[in-house]
């Protein structure tokens, strides 16, 4: 059953819900209905107000036109900054070119004026954006883009390649009025010359040794193509950032690249080995081919002195032979005793008959033979 309070309730309850809903449904009407047309009185009215101002001020009329003439002139004046480069144009057309500084243009309509940055070397990212780094920190982040970074190489492999390029505007004309999205044309022709200068080229040299003629060929190809379209845009560099396998196939790439790497070492330290040991060698045996050939002439020489030494003496023998027997004695008894190695006992030939040889056993004592053991006590 319902009771007073139920029914006190319901009758606040109820006509609340139905106001808001009549409100709601008050907003979409007027949401839907057609823009309401202007007041013809109230626009009549504002300008008859704006026909009474020269009546407001003596001789206003008079000065109105001439101010908003003067303004209107006025309004022509421009200033080209020093890296910059005014392009007048004229009913839309190209008219002339303006240097950095003041200049004046004939006012809108008839003339407009833009001033394109020349000397700014502008650049852009293909396969990669830089989103900037945390706050507090001048480390950048990149965010890969996939649909421009992989590219197709000469052997059919796959390659994740970000670069930069790096332009400056030459001819403002050309920039301005031959090409149209001047920054997406300039992207799409880079990524096209990349991609086909990394299509002539194998990926072991794009990983490795041949990224810096990939560049000089991107940068060349790139010009080229600009200036078939008329650009007037200069292209400056382009620097290659990263260049890597696909993340899926990286690691096997990784260890083909230090298979290749130890491969290469090998064969320097064994061609650093050859080109020690070869020499060396060579050297050895020149030396000792040296000390042979001089040894040879050595004794050559030695031979030969001797038998001529040998034949002088059989001269001189035949022609007197009891003196060149005598001179010969004289001469090795002469070597002899001159040799300070011998020890020598002179004595008179008197004396020596008188004398008994004798041995000196001491000097034998002093390196017994083997086998021979010195006598002690005199037995």
């Amino acid at each position: 059953m319902n009771g007073p309070l139920d029914q006190v309730e319901d009758s606040v309850y109820f006509p609340r819900i139905m106001n808001w809903d009549w409100d709601k449904l008050n907003e979409k009407r007027q949401r839907n209905a057609p823009p309401t047309p202007p007041d013809l009185n109230k626009i009549g009215d504002e300008f008859k107000k704006f026909k009474d101002i020269p009546g407001r001020f003596p001789g206003g009329a008079k000065l109105i036109v001439p101010v908003l003439i003067l303004l209107w002139l006025l309004s022509g004046i421009y200033i080209v900054q020093p890296d910059e480069m005014g392009v007048v144009k004229r009913f839309g057309a190209f008219n002339r070119l303006t240097g950095p500084g003041p200049h004046y243009h004939i006012p809108f309509p008839v003339e407009s004026v833009l001033t394109p940055t020349v000397s700014q070397v502008q650049r852009f990212e293909v396969g990669f954006r830089t989103i900037g780094g945390r706050e507090g920190s001048s480390v950048s982040q990149f965010r890969p883009v996939p649909e421009e970074s992989l590219m197709l190489t000469g052997d059919e492999n796959i390659v994740d390649v970000q670069f930069i390029v790096q332009y400056q505007i030459k001819n403002p004309q050309d920039y301005l009025f031959r090409i149209a999205q001047q920054d997406e044309t300039v992207k799409n022709a880079a990524e096209a010359a990349m991609r086909e200068v990394i299509g002539n080229n194998k990926i072991d040299s794009v990983l490795t040794t041949g990224k810096l003629e990939i560049q000089n060929q991107t940068k060349k190809l790139l010009q080229s193509i600009l200036d078939k379209y008329e650009s007037g845009i200069s292209v400056v560099a382009v620097q290659l950032q990263d260049v890597h396998p696909p993340r899926e196939v990286v690691d096997a790439f990784k260890d083909v690249a230090s298979a290749r790497e130890d491969k290469i070492r090998y064969i320097n330290e064994a061609d650093a080995y050859l080109n020690d040991l070869i020499p060396k060698t060579r050297g050895q045996a020149e030396a000792m081919l040296n000390q042979a050939r001089a040894y040879k002439e050595q004794k050559v020489r030695q031979s030969q002195g001797e038998s001529a030494r040998f034949l002088a003496l059989l001269t001189e023998y035949e022609k007197a032979p009891e003196v060149t027997r005598k001179r010969l004695y004289l001469e090795a008894m002469e070597e002899i005793l001159s040799n300070k190695g011998v020890e020598k006992t002179i004595i008179s030939q008197d004396a020596a008959s008188k004398t008994t040889p004798l041995l000196p056993l001491s000097t034998f004592s002093q390196t017994p033979t083997a086998g021979v053991q010195p006598q002690k006590g005199g037995q």
